[in-house]
């Protein structure tokens, strides 16, 4: 579970409705002080919110980025049906290419757009991307890898699962609670409230598909490569147990992609590091951007 430094967001930031032909997604968007150089759309990972970008925002925006960070259907404050159907990753892919048009009709619809996806997030933007490319400038896949989670984390996605068969989100919670190490439970200490109420606020039906897409996902890398106008940028801590870096940098390898690695950083190099995560993203957007 990522855990943000906070869920308040910074001065340049809003907290807003995204209004699109596919439904409302909560969003908060951050604008610069200025006109923006490019707009950017960024997607959480499994049990994520876009708080999970909430540390990116300001730098982002202090770069010229107009920055949109969305709750996905059935995500903490967008709500989803209880349908598990509804989360199938086309109909999630869908629910991206109907986000970045209205991120488009929302004043930039002359100015690029870069799509960021952080892993579940990652798999779902690259399944948006693959239906069509062309609304999108650039694909940024931070901690998100080229097929299924590693065995180790399938084993904790079957565990959840069956939890949320036969427990109610809040029993969920405390058993989760009961099983975080030490080191964990001490990060959570300045907000674990925030994290509980976002956990309460998922759709069981969200994390049940979802988790099984994560540990089934096929490799789509080839299918990926294809698309050889946009620009990828594949994005790591040195770290990570959900897939291994080695394979991050296999991927990066075969997409022909920009590999960036945040030392210091595990799975969410974007909470963990977020200083350095923001420089590396806003200096892709910009070569991206550049005059060719």
């Amino acid at each position: 579970m990522s855990r943000p430094p906070t869920f308040t967001p910074p001065p340049s930031a809003r907290a807003r409705a995204l209004r699109t032909a596919r439904g409302e997604f909560a969003v908060l968007e951050a604008l610069p002080a200025g006109e923006p150089r490019a707009d950017a759309l960024m997607l959480p990972g499994y049990t994520g919110s876009k708080e999970d970008f909430i540390a990116l925002l300001e730098p982002l925006a202090a770069a010229g980025y107009r920055v949109v960070s969305v709750d996905g259907r059935g995500q903490y404050e967008t709500p989803g049906p209880d349908d598990p159907q509804a989360y199938a990753q086309g109909e999630l892919a869908r629910d991206v290419l109907a986000q970045a048009e209205a991120v488009r009709d929302g004043g930039g619809d002359a100015r690029p757009l870069h799509l960021l996806g952080h892993s579940l997030g990652g798999q779902i933007a690259r399944a948006a991307v693959l239906l069509d490319a062309a609304p999108f400038a650039s694909l940024t896949l931070v901690s998100s890898g080229p097929a299924q989670i590693a065995p180790s984390q399938q084993q904790k996605v079957k565990l959840l699962s069956e939890a949320l068969a036969t427990m109610s989100m809040a029993e969920v919670w405390e058993a989760m609670q009961a099983f975080e190490p030490p080191e964990d439970a001490a990060a959570e200490a300045g907000n674990g409230a925030d994290l509980r109420r976002r956990w309460l606020r998922h759709t069981p039906a969200q994390l049940l598909a979802t988790g099984r897409q994560l540990t089934a996902e096929p490799d789509r890398v080839g299918e990926l490569a294809a698309v050889r106008r946009l620009p990828k940028h594949v994005l790591s801590g040195e770290r990570d147990d959900t897939w291994p870096v080695s394979l991050l940098d296999a991927m990066a390898e075969r997409l022909g992609a920009r590999r960036t690695v945040i030392a210091g950083a595990d799975h969410s190099p974007n909470t963990d590091r977020p200083a350095q995560t923001a420089e590396a993203v806003a200096a892709f957007w910009e070569w991206c951007d550049a005059p060719r």
